[in-house]
C-alpha cells in the first residue's frame, strides 16, 4: 500500500456547517413526554386517610400541638391572642402533655395575668380500619383573655 491510500482513509474534518450539529449529542431525558391533554384526571392511589375536602380547613384561632419545641407553640398563641378573643389548643397521643405545658406557659409566664384557661376537653379517637384500629387520646384547652 501507498501513503496516498492512508491519508485518504483518514476522515477528515467537514467544513460544512450546515450538516452539522454544533450542540452536544443529546442524552435520553429522565422526564416522560408531555400527556396529551384529557378531560379525566389521573388515577388516585390507594390510600389509607379519606381525601380532604376542597373547603375544610381548621378555623385560625385553632393551634394543633405537635413535636415542635415548647416555646415555639406559646408564641404562636400570644400571636393569636393578639387578633381573637380566644384560642383552642389541640393535641392527641404523646403530646398531650405538651399542650399542658403550653396552655400553662401563655397563663402563668408569658400572659401577665391577662389569660385564663376557660375550658378543657378531653376525648377518645378511634384511628386506623380492622385489625389495626387503636384509641387514641385527645384534649382541646380553651385559653381566652380575662
Amino acid at each position: 500500500m501507498s501513503s496516498e491510500n492512508t491519508e485518504t482513509a483518514v476522515a477528515k474534518p467537514s467544513t460544512d456547517t450546515a450538516k452539522e450539529d454544533p450542540s452536544p449529542p443529546k442524552e435520553a431525558s429522565s422526564t416522560p413526554p408531555p400527556r396529551e391533554a384529557s378531560s379525566t384526571p389521573p388515577p388516585r392511589e390507594a390510600s389509607s386517610t379519606p381525601p380532604r375536602r376542597e373547603g375544610a380547613r381548621a378555623p385560625p384561632n385553632n393551634i394543633f400541638i405537635g413535636k415542635k419545641p415548647l416555646m415555639t407553640y406559646a408564641t404562636s398563641a400570644l400571636i393569636q391572642l393578639t387578633q381573637s378573643d380566644n384560642i383552642v389548643l389541640k393535641a392527641r397521643g404523646m403530646v398531650i402533655s405538651r399542650a399542658v405545658d403550653v396552655a400553662e406557659v401563655i397563663v402563668k409566664r408569658l400572659g401577665n395575668n391577662n389569660y385564663e384557661v376557660t375550658k378543657i376537653g378531653i376525648d377518645t379517637e378511634r384511628v386506623g380500619e380492622g385489625e389495626d384500629a387503636r384509641n387514641v387520646s385527645t384534649i382541646e384547652i380553651i385559653v381566652a383573655k380575662k
